[in-house]
This record gives C-alpha cells, structure tokens and sequence, in this order.
C-alpha cells in the first residue's frame, strides 16, 4: 500500500476543486506542452465530450506530440489526440499519488455520492456517448448504446459497494487481545484498457478502485481513447477531485514504454489490465520487479458446446449472441463450436439461416447494422489467416468466407462447417466474425476438446440434462460458465478467467477487493 509521508497534503479530508469556471491550468512542473482545444470530430459527435488532451491532475493537458484516430468504418480521421509519453506518465502517477493522500480520507459515504454523480451524468450524455464508441471502434449504434448503460451501471454499483468495505473483529485464545481485521485502499492504480468496450472497461476497474478509495493513471488503447477522455470530462463534472481520475493517451508506438513506466513507477501500487495474454505477460514481468498487486483480465478462446438433448432454437439464438456481438470482438466470444453427432446437421443449418436473415454488415451508425468493421487492416488479415487456414485444410465455408465489399475492414459473418483440431480457428483466438463448427461425439470428448486450451475465460454449453449441466459446468476449465445462456456478463456477477486468461476478478461484491489491503492489528491490554 502507498506511503505518503513525504507530502504535506495526507492530512487533508478533501482536495480543493477547481471551479467550473475557471480556466484549468497546467501545472509548472508537469512537462506538458501548450493546452489545445476539442476534437472537431465529424457531424454528431458532441463537441463538449470529444476531447483531444490528456487529463492530469484535473487539467487537460497537451503533449509534444499528437497521433490521429480514425473511424474504423470509414477510414476518416476523427481527431489528433495528445501522445502521451514517459514523462506525461510519471507525471500523472505522482497527481495521483498525491491526490490519494486525500482521497483515502474522504468517507465512504462521500465517495459513493461522487460515484453516482458521474452515473447521473453518463444517464444523461448516454447517447452523446455512444456516438463517440460507434465513431472510433466501428461498433454498431445500438451496441454502443448498450455499453454505455452498461458501463454507467459499473459506477451506479461500486457507488453502493464503496459502503460496504467491512472488517472483522477476531477473538484471539488470550483473553485480554482482540484481533482487529481491516481493509485499506492499495493507493495508485494504473488501468490499461483495450479497444472493444472502450468505455465499460475503464468503469468496471475505475469504479472498483475509487469505490476503494484509490486514485487512477487510465492508459486507454491507441484505437478508441475518446472514450477515456469523455469520461474525464464527466467525472469533473461531477466533482470527483483533481487526480483521482487521470487519463494519458498514447499512440501504439508509445504504448511499450508507458505501460512499462507504469508497471515500474514505485508510486504505483496496482496494476489492472484488460488485452492479450502476450501483452499481460510482459506487464506482470514489469509488476514483479516490485511486488506490486496486479488483475488481468486476458485472451480467451470459448467453446460453445450444443449436447444432443440441447433446444437447438435456443441454442442458435445463444449461438447468434456470444460469437457476432461486436463482429465478433469480445473475449468472451464464443470461438470454437462444439456440436454433438446427433443434432450437429439441424444446427449448421439453423445457425447458417439465422446468419443470412438476421445480420447485416455495414456502417455502425446506419440504422440497420448489426455488424460493423473490424478495429483495423490487421484483425481482417487475421481473420482472412483463419478461414484461408480452415479450408485449406478441408473445412466447408456455408456462409461468407471473404471481406465484405462495404470496405477493407469488413468482413462478411462466416460459418464454417468440417472444421479440425489442428486448423488455426480451433487453435487460436480469431477475435472476429467466424464460427467454426466441430462435430464429436461424447460428452467426455467435448469436454477434453473444451480444455485442451490453455485459456479459460468463458465457456458456453446447451443441455436439457441436469445431470450432464452439473457435470460439464463443474469440469469446464473456465472462470465463467454459461449454461442455456449466451450472454453472461452483469455488474453484480465476478468476471474473469483461469489458467492464462488472467488474475482476479472485476464487477461483482469481489471486484472491491482487487483494490483492498488487509491489515491486522493486534489490540492488546483489554
């Protein structure tokens, strides 16, 4: 847990705002350059919330240089956005080193009050807010609608929560001791959050960690940092303190060097971050040099498993939810499709029908789309590796297969049936639009097929058998079991996964403690 005994400040309650009137500064020894405007964005986009500076200590804040963003759909650029580098961190991790130092003192009951204060505020700005996801991720309009609410429930969540932290009195074999349990906040967290839920997951971390009574650095990903910084622009509102809330944006060729200056500052006490498993990798080598308290939300590689006694209705729709939300960029999408001898022709068939009727690939703001672009020229390569893998390999395309002619981010929702083990699809995370169907044949096969990976995130199953649904959702080797539901995340439920998808827990009653110190004191002399 943080020290902070060299500034003079601990022994505040509450740090000082900045009115809303008056125009916000930089610091003299922040080395940060001039301050610059908004984003002008295109038509739609509200210009109050398209902010285009970092946010350090409760100023926006420019850097010597800036990247631009671009609309994943069209290719137009939306912005050029400060690119924050090495100093910019460190600077943002000491705001928020001393910002904690008051923050840890102020009530419970004051911090959950801030919280929901922001909540009201992204209630009221949801749909200015999810314009910005659709903008600069590609998502759908409807999706991004969707992630707001979900995001602000985060905070409306961890508002409550942060009035529940409680301890434990333990009574010791000596008569005249008693042992006291108490939680205390860990201090600075940095929170490193990916493109595909560019708001949810920063409210997910962020509401945990205030809720606890820590500050936070929020390095959001290159791709989609608009989010961050509407965020930002919301919690000032809503009077959350200068450096409680920081965010420093950065371009991809930076983003090495920050998160390692991050992961190493000895003013950081957490590390929260949401991405790859090769990336979480790196970062948890950063964290051991000190010891610091890490949560890793990591790659996943979900099996959807549709057993013989499984509705295969139902199984399609849970099917159509899990793998094409987002075209198919989530963690927890449903990756490798695992369907029993019995009933495997009757779902391809439906799965196939329900793909042609129900999904309609174009611009995220156009009224009829449900499946937007891809985040960029990369993911398509890889989805194209994928699928050109499989049918070289003897899958059977039954649907799509190819980009879409919308644009080179787009590709078309595909089905492949005939799929194997040893081709890519089966083997690694697509993070796209292509379900791969496998047949087998017994429950145990499923099963050891469901565990070979050595991810565990999601995993999804369909059974009408009691039976089968106890023993498969015990042995499942993954942190979050869908069972006739392809949809499973919820603010009041654990998310997180086992083996290499990750450490901890977010969202939930748990999530609180990812950002909770115990401590013991023996209470002696009674």
């Amino acid at each position: 847990m943080a020290t902070c005994f060299r500034l003079r400040s601990c022994l505040a309650l509450h740090l000082p705002r900045t009115p809303p009137s008056r125009v916000l500064r930089p610091r003299a020894d922040y080395p940060v350059a001039r301050i610059r405007g908004y984003a002008r964005g295109p038509a739609g986009l509200s210009s109050a919330l398209l902010r285009t500076d970092g946010f350090v200590g409760g100023s926006w804040l420019s850097a010597a240089a800036t990247f631009p963003v671009h609309d994943p759909a069209s290719g137009a650029e939306l912005g050029l956005v400060a690119d924050c580098g090495v100093p910019e961190a460190r600077a943002a991790v000491r705001a928020a080193y001393e910002a904690f130092c008051s923050w840890r003192g102020v009530s419970a009951k004051e911090r959950s009050s801030l919280l929901r204060k922001w909540y009201d505020l992204m209630i009221q700005n949801k749909d200015d807010l999810a314009k910005i996801i659709t903008a600069e991720s590609g998502k759908p309009l409807k999706e991004a609608q969707g992630e707001i609410l979900y995001s602000a429930n985060f905070l409306e969540w961890f508002s409550e929560e942060a009035r529940r932290v409680y301890g434990d009195i333990i009574y010791t074999p000596a008569k005249e001791k008693r042992g006291l349990v108490l939680k205390q906040p860990l201090g600075v967290a940095a929170v490193i959050t990916p493109w595909n839920f560019p708001s949810a997951m920063i409210t997910r971390k962020v509401g945990a960690a205030l809720a606890a009574g820590c500050t936070v650095v929020v390095k959001p990903a290159e791709d989609t940092p608009f989010s961050a910084l509407a965020l930002a622009a919301l919690a000032d509102q809503a009077g959350i303190p200068p450096g409680v809330y920081n965010v420093i944006p950065c371009s991809q060729k930076k983003a090495k060097e920050v998160g390692e200056a991050l992961c190493t500052d000895p003013l950081v006490s957490k590390i929260s971050f949401t991405g790859s498993t090769a990336t979480g990798k790196v970062l948890l080598h950063h964290a051991a040099n000190s010891v610091k308290r890490v949560s890793m939300e990591l790659g996943g590689h979900a099996p959807f498993i549709v057993f013989d006694s499984a509705n295969v209705d139902q199984a399609v729709a849970g099917a159509m939810a899990s793998k094409f939300r987002n075209s198919g960029q989530t963690c927890v999408c449903s990756n490798r499709f695992l369907v029993q001898r019995g009933i495997h022709d009757s779902f391809v068939k439906k799965f196939a029908e329900a793909i042609k009727t129900n999904l309609h690939v174009g611009n995220g703001f156009e009224e009829r789309t449900t499946q937007g672009p891809l985040i960029n020229e990369k993911a398509v390569e890889k989805v194209e590796k994928h699928v050109s893998d499989a049918i070289s390999k003897g899958a059977t395309v039954v649907t799509g297969g190819k980009r879409h002619q919308v644009g080179k981010n787009f590709f078309e929702p595909t089905l492949l049936s005939n799929v194997t083990r040893d081709m890519l699809c089966s083997q690694e995370e697509t993070f796209g639009p292509v379900a791969p169907v496998i047949k087998f044949d017994t429950e145990e096969e499923a099963v050891a097929i469901a565990n070979v990976a050595d991810v565990g995130l999601a995993g999804y199953f369909y059974s009408q058998d009691p039976a089968q649904i106890w023993r498969v959702a015990e042995r499942l080797e993954v942190g979050m079991v869908g069972v006739n539901e392809g949809l499973i995340s919820s603010v009041e439920c654990p998310f997180g996964g086992v083996k290499q998808s990750g450490l901890g827990r977010e969202g939930s009653k748990y999530g609180i403690d990812e950002y909770l110190e115990l401590k013991y004191v023996c209470f002696g002399g009674l």
